[in-house]
């Protein structure tokens, strides 16, 4: 368990090659849901589009929400956002640098998704094709229109009765995968243009105020951490501490079982300096308001000179 802990938590560091990392497997992991998931579009003129728009969007928000949660920096983020003014004041370049992060991170999977749902074209053709204009094919031209959307329905259906000799099935199939194809190349494209211009064009803006966003992005991740880890260790030594005040009570009991207590004063010297002297439920109460409420200034000059 310690060892599935600590690949947890190396997953869940600050580290943006882990996170890209994270990013890269969603995207795979989608890519490969799709590949694997059973395509098959109703064929009914009520449904069609509810189906084929729903597998094409519904999976992309739960990718995103994934990408959030596996995002140590969202959790980090919001509190930041949400936490009281205090001693320690909010920077919201660092709060929209966190943020932009995050999102760009988590699109990464849902956008993948919607990318190769548009070049299969299952999707588009099972929601649109009852959308096409009937006039502009042979099959479907002499039709009343009623009969038109059921028969429009059922091209995505290549195996029902309806459509195994009807000639403008394949046709009205080729014409909406040739538009979903297009369409997916194209926000591929624009996709890419986008990247390249925010890689090259990144320099001719002001690099000290990006640099002071990542630093203190940074900062606020790792401060959160070591909060976290001393709060833990301060819990282990309060809860032995604790746990010893229990035997003492019993020390008679115990020492008729033949079980050995520690010395007084063997190894209290070196806990109570890792306690720093909060020794009660209260006074470890009013340190975690203190810390939400009135985080200390990011200033270790008085401590420097200590």
């Amino acid at each position: 368990m310690d060892r599935f802990r600590m690949i947890f938590q190396y997953f869940q560091s600050n580290s943006e090659s882990v996170m890209n990392g994270i990013c890269g497997l969603l995207a795979l992991v989608s890519v490969k849901m799709y590949t694997c998931f059973d395509f098959s579009c109703p064929c009914l003129p009520q449904y069609n589009m509810a189906y084929g728009l729903g597998i094409m969007f519904v999976p992309p928000v739960a990718l995103f929400l994934c990408g959030l949660i596996l995002n140590r920096q969202s959790l980090v983020m919001l509190e930041e956002w949400r936490r009281p003014q205090g001693r320690r004041k909010k920077d919201l370049a660092v709060i929209r640098y966190m943020c932009s992060s995050i999102m760009q991170r988590a699109m990464v999977a849902p956008v993948v998704w919607i990318i190769v749902t548009l070049l299969d074209g299952k999707c588009l053709i099972c929601a649109f094709s009852g959308s096409v204009d009937p006039e502009k094919f042979v099959g479907f031209a002499n039709a009343s229109p009623v009969q038109a959307q059921q028969l429009l329905a059922k091209v995505p259906c290549k195996d029902d009765e309806l459509m195994r000799n009807n000639t403008s099935r394949k046709a009205v199939s080729r014409y909406l995968r040739c538009w979903s194809q297009a369409l997916g190349w194209s926000i591929l494209l624009i996709l890419i243009i986008a990247a390249f211009l925010a890689r090259w064009l990144r320099p001719c803006f002001n690099q000290a105020t990006l640099l002071q966003a990542r630093h203190w992005s940074n900062y606020i991740d790792i401060e959160q951490k070591i909060f976290e880890e001393t709060c833990c260790e301060h819990s282990r030594l309060f809860a032995h501490k604790c746990i010893l005040h229990f035997f003492e009570s019993m020390r008679q009991e115990i020492k008729l079982h033949n079980f050995s207590l520690p010395r007084d004063g063997e190894g209290a010297e070196g806990e109570e300096d890792l306690l720093r002297g909060i020794t009660d439920q209260d006074q470890v109460n009013k340190l975690l308001k203190m810390w939400y409420y009135e985080k200390p200034p990011l200033d270790v000059s008085q401590v420097t000179q200590r």
